[in-house]
């Protein structure tokens, strides 16, 4: 989580949300990172866990990214969670929660619905009081 908050720091200097996300193998090495990057590209899917499943993806040679752990700062919205869903990720740790718009437990868990063909396991809020405050600073400094 350490990497993934020191990377959403880096989202600020292209004025985008600091939400991070960090994909790793089984062994915990780091195969791919992504940052929001929504006000980059002026891409509303490049949200963090995108950009950096679609890396992993490209890096990997393949979609199937099963061994894998995704850690994000944020909670995944349902966009995000659907697209762990298809990549087969295995597992998400997530830090803040995401009451607005969060799909791994606090609106919907999409990621563990017993209707889907595939579950994840989660692990939620690692770090979750440095996670809100960087969300919380960014969104003070801008009203």
């Amino acid at each position: 989580m350490s990497d993934a908050i020191a990377e959403a720091r880096r989202a600020l200097d292209t004025g985008d949300v600091p939400v991070a996300a960090i994909i790793v193998d089984a062994a915990g090495n780091r195969i791919a990172v992504g940052r929001n990057e929504r006000e980059l590209t002026h891409d509303p899917t490049a949200h963090a866990e995108i950009v950096a499943i679609r890396a992993a993806a490209e890096q990997a040679g393949t979609w199937h990214l099963e061994n894998t752990t995704l850690v994000v700062t944020l909670e995944p919205c349902t966009m995000c969670a659907g697209a762990i869903l298809q990549a087969r990720i295995p597992r998400v740790v997530f830090g803040a929660w995401d009451e607005k718009a969060g799909a791994v437990g606090s609106v919907y868990d999409v990621l563990r619905d017993r209707r889907l063909p595939h579950r994840v396991e989660v692990i939620a809020g690692v770090r979750e009081q440095e996670c809100s405050r960087l969300l919380t600073d960014f969104f003070e400094a801008r009203r």
